[in-house]
């Protein structure tokens, strides 16, 4: 008896011990619309804000039983706590409320103006020459058990006798009793902050996955938040809008002020903004110090698909009268919108909800949540503080993934919960029975167009492709992965030509000798086609297309035979770089010559030493232990590329020198349009034959029906430029595009519209040693301008171009191009 008496003190005292929960929403007792940012105080003293939804959720570690809601223009009023879903109804004010909204409207614009006009006195990155400080986050996917009933439904459908039962749905109850012992995901991260003007860089010291060995290391990179209140645009996930303390906020936003707090033994003004031009725009709240004009909290929302918020929470330090941010908090929630949604930046979208209000079926995803807690500690302002290569944002060490129990208990505020020990638990051994790291992996190469095979990557780009001159070509090749070795790795492929009957191969071997510069050393030996006066810049990165359609329509090209020496290297801070020598033998599979000092060639030798190097300026990159990686991609970037033959090497044929560069610029905006601006520039000296000079990438077929040119648009090619029409010693050319906002004509068929305009200028020095084949040079320049319909159904468009200027062609029907287009866009940029 004296132990089931025991026990049930045992379960008595744990339930006293157990937290408390407060759910809710705060309505309006007339119209029974919810309020947002209504103020909320417990009994025992703690104070929380309703969201943008009027919905409230708290837990509580200390009990009460009543708490009192408040909202401006509304009678206050005490309600008694229960372990139900309450409803709060607020009445309005008896006195005239109008006049008191207008009055608080009038007084917020004048204090966000002061919050703009101290914004330098308050912003730490600008206020204080340096400081260093230690994060704690947790991130985690799941759902409050309490929300979800748990029912086991009998599912019916409707026949022509009635309503017949067909099966038992106990999904809701299997996920209730999954989230009830555990997360659905958990990772933790460790890191160490520095700044000194103007550089902030994080140190990841310490991080563990649940069911990985070893994180995923973009995971990091993610910009859920932004790090300062004070940025001119406040980022969520990635997606950025302008922030309601930007300098001409006030035309975009009204503001209001809902209620004086005190924070910190300081007074503040809870002011709430909403975005008065866009009706899924930011809105919040601004707490206010009504003495230096400092954010003192802020809560940014966006409401529509998906609910996201994120919260700043700052600490007072007197000796310093300055605001510093000590917890940060993100949650993304399911929402209710009739107009669809996109996150990370555009890339990733989701459609509207269709549901129309009267369906009150719940699914588990209506009760998950993603939820991102940061907690700040050993904050120090104005030391020494030395940053170590600074032109990384983000390094993580090395040793973080193996960190032990001690140093995440030494370094957590408290202990883990059950549920988030289980998750660790659970999701480790699944992750292992289910292989998921490797099938992360292979969806990995997959996406970048490998086919993984025990140690070797098959290159999906080998298999099949068409050309004018080999016609179908058929191939095989790949390279060995990190199973075969991290450090050596081997590159093979074999392709053969229906149409010319001819066998092309490949084979490179490299070593790599250093690893925070991903620095490669190897050799390779190819004999292959390649198009006539194509410039490529050899440190461009490779992409994987399902089809490349300008090969297509070429019939031009020319064989080498190529040995080749390179080091591939990022030692040098925000560049990539290739250093080679290499010598080929060129045979032009056309009839071509070349006529130099009295010779002519058919056949050449080329030895020659080249550097191909990007350099991204304003982009942030991230260490990892596999490597570094751009983790923010800003413009413009640079790429530049120097070519140099070696005279008396090799049997080298001729002396000369190639000089390429590249500007590649975006701009996207916050309404969703993106501009790009492409200039590209390349001169040629010397004796250099017809192969090796420029052609402008045209993309137009020699056809005398318009009908019969309709090809595949290629990404920046002269749509209306015909093959083979144009070459150049010396061109510059510019692109400019503007891509519009997707709009939706039916429900499937939404097309974006991109304005694309193109120009060139060429000039083509010693024309007269071209022997056999036709050309025009572009001293007068070449012009084109047109439309793209993009993605109109599932990735295909259709685009249309017209050519002008100086060399417009006589019929009307050869200046016009119409071409298909396809965008595969996995959210990958």
């Amino acid at each position: 008896m004296n132990k089931y008496l025991f026990g049930f003190l045992f379960l008595f005292s744990a339930m006293l011990n157990a937290q408390t929960a407060l759910n809710g929403i705060v309505k309006d007792a007339s119209t029974n619309k919810s309020l947002p940012f209504a103020n909320i105080e417990l009994d025992n003293g703690t104070k929380i804000v309703s969201d943008v939804d009027g919905k409230f959720h708290f837990v509580s570690k200390e009990n009460f039983t009543t708490f009192t809601v408040s909202f401006l223009g509304y009678e206050k009023k005490i309600f008694t706590f229960n372990n139900i879903y309450q409803t709060v109804f607020l009445s309005k004010k008896t006195d005239n409320l109008d006049e008191v909204i207008v009055s608080n409207e009038n007084k917020a614009n004048k204090l966000i103006e002061k919050v703009i006009a101290n914004k330098d006195k308050n912003n730490p990155q600008k206020k204080l020459n340096s400081f260093q400080f230690s994060t704690y986050n947790k991130l985690l996917v799941s759902a409050n058990p309490d929300s979800i009933s748990g029912k086991i439904d009998s599912v019916f459908v409707t026949t022509s006798l009635g309503k017949m039962f067909q099966k038992i749905d106990s999904s809701d109850y299997k996920f209730k009793k999954i989230i009830d012992k555990q997360h659905l995901f958990l990772a933790e991260k460790i890191s160490r902050f520095q700044f000194a003007k103007p550089t902030i860089k994080e140190t990841v010291i310490g991080s563990k996955m649940a069911g990985f060995n070893e994180p995923i290391y973009e995971y990091f990179g993610f910009e859920l938040q932004s790090f300062s209140i004070y940025d001119e645009r406040y980022e969520l996930f990635e997606t950025k809008y302008k922030s309601p303390i930007a300098d001409n906020s006030l035309a975009e936003y009204s503001f209001k002020i809902n209620d004086t707090v005190s924070i910190d033994n300081r007074q503040t003004f809870v002011i709430h903004f909403k975005n008065k031009l866009k009706r899924k725009g930011l809105e919040g709240l601004l707490y206010i110090d009504n003495q230096n004009f400092a954010v003192a909290k802020a809560v940014m929302r966006v409401r529509g698909v998906l609910n996201i918020t994120g919260i700043h929470e700052f600490s007072y330090y007197p000796e310093n009268d300055i605001w510093f941010q000590t917890k940060k908090n993100f949650k993304i929630i399911k929402g209710k919108s009739k107009e669809a949604t996109s996150i990370l930046g555009g890339r990733i979208s989701f459609e509207a909800d269709t549901n129309d209000g009267n369906q009150n079926t719940k699914e588990s995803s209506d009760f998950t949540y993603l939820a991102s807690e940061t907690e700040t500690y050993n904050v120090q302002f104005n030391t020494t503080v030395k940053i170590k290569k600074s032109f990384i944002a983000v390094d993580v060490k090395e040793d973080s993934i193996h960190k032990n129990e001690s140093f995440w208990q030494q370094n957590r505020n408290g202990k883990l919960d059950l549920r988030s020990s289980n998750t660790y638990v659970v999701l480790d051994s699944i992750a292992t029975a289910n292989q998921l790291e490797k099938k992360i992996r292979f969806g990995r190469k997959i996406i970048n167009g490998y086919l993984p095979f025990g140690f070797f990557d098959f290159d999906l780009r080998y298999l099949l492709s068409f050309n004018n001159f080999e016609g179908f070509r058929f191939g095989i090749g790949g390279v060995t992965n990190e199973q075969f070795s991290k450090k050596y790795k081997i590159d093979a492929y074999t392709a053969y030509g229906l149409k010319d009957e001819t066998v092309k191969y490949h084979l490179g071997f490299a070593a790599r000798i250093g690893n925070f510069s991903n620095t490669w050393i190897g050799a390779s030996y190819t004999d292959d086609i390649r198009e006539i006066a194509s410039t490529n810049f050899a440190i461009d990165k490779r992409v994987f297309k399902l089809y490349d359609p300008r090969p297509i329509n070429i019939s031009t090209f020319y064989n080498h035979k190529t040995w080749r020496g390179f080091i591939e290297t990022k030692i040098i801070p925000k560049t990539e770089s290739i250093w080679q020598l290499s010598h080929s033998e060129i045979t032009p599979l056309f009839g071509y010559q070349f006529d130099y000092n009295g010779k002519v060639f058919d056949n050449f030798n080329i030895t020659s030493a080249m550097v191909s190097l990007q350099w991204n300026p304003f982009s942030d990159y991230m260490q990892t232990p596999n490597g570094k990686l751009e983790i923010e991609k800003r413009f413009p970037k640079f790429t530049f590329q120097f070519t140099k033959s070696l005279p008396n090497i090799l049997e080298n044929d001729f002396d000369f020198g190639k000089i390429d560069f590249r500007i590649d610029y975006e701009k996207k905006y916050l309404n969703g349009q993106k501009s790009t601006v492409l200039a590209q520039f390349g001169y040629a000296f010397g004796a250099l034959p017809l192969t090796h000079l420029y052609n402008t990438s045209p993309n137009n077929l020699t056809k005398d029906n318009l009908l019969q040119r309709i090809t595949i648009a290629g990404k920046n090619s002269f749509e209306t430029m015909f093959f083979n029409e144009f070459f150049s010693s010396e061109f510059a050319m510019l692109q400019l595009k503007h891509g519009f906002k997707r709009i939706e004509i039916f429900k499937k068929v939404k097309p974006q519209l991109v304005m694309v305009t193109r120009m060139a200028w060429g000039n083509l020095e010693n024309s007269q040693r071209h022997l056999g084949i036709e050309y025009k040079t572009l001293e007068q320049g070449f012009f084109e301008s047109g439309i793209e319909l993009n993605k109109i159904f599932k990735g295909f468009g259709l685009s249309g171009f017209y050519r002008y200027g100086p060399n417009q062609l006589r019929r009307l029907e050869d200046n016009i191009a119409v071409k298909l287009n396809f965008v595969l866009d996995l959210g990958l940029d």
